[in-house]
This record gives structure tokens, sequence and C-alpha cells, in this order.
């Protein structure tokens, strides 16, 4: 691979559900974007924070609860959120769930 193109042929193979846990890997990062792929174990959560940037989050597989500020949605596979920078939102897996998180870094902040 060059420095010019990082591939994943398959995001779901590049993160490990772990029994009891959720794990992170950093896929790419620069001054204007992070890529990190999520891997929670059923019951496993990230607790209600925000995020200084935009943010995207892509579900691979799985079923998770979204809190997205007062809004509640399920997420599976194939599900696609962009939240707005300084949005409160939280992440529990209802079952082992992938999902990949790309911060905005170089997005302007409606704020």
């Amino acid at each position: 691979m060059s420095d010019q193109a990082k591939t994943f042929l398959d995001l779901t193979t590049e993160v490990e559900i772990q029994t009891g846990g959720t794990i992170s890997k950093t896929l790419h990062q620069d001054d204007g974007l992070k890529v990190v792929l999520f891997g929670f174990d059923a019951g496993q959560e990230l607790s209600e924070h925000t995020a200084a940037v935009p943010a995207i989050l892509q579900f691979l597989d799985g079923d998770a609860t979204v809190t997205l500020g007062d809004e509640t949605i399920q997420a599976s596979a194939g599900t696609f959120v962009h939240m707005a920078a300084n949005l409160s939102h939280s992440i529990t897996a209802n079952k082992a769930t992938k999902m990949l998180l790309l911060l905005l870094k170089g997005a302007k902040s409606n704020a």
C-alpha cells in the first residue's frame, strides 16, 4: 500500500469483538479527518458525551441503541448518522456491534 492510498477490503474483519469489552482501532488520522473502528460486545456502551467536531457514525453490523440529544434510534448494519459538533450522544450495544466513526476535524462548527 502506498502513502497515497489506504485500503480495507472488509472493515468488519479489522476489529474483533472482545468478550465484555469495547475495542477501538484508529484506521486513519490526518489534520482533517480521524477514522476509528469500534467493536462493542453486547451490553457495552459509550456513555453520554460530546465531540468538538462534526462526526459520522456508520454501523457495519450488530444492533445498538443510539441517543442523539433528545432522540433515540435503533442502529443496525447500514445505519448512517451525521452529528453536528457538540451534540450530546451515547451508544449502547444490544448485541455485538461494529461501528465506524469519522471525526470531521476540518469541518467548520455551527456553534
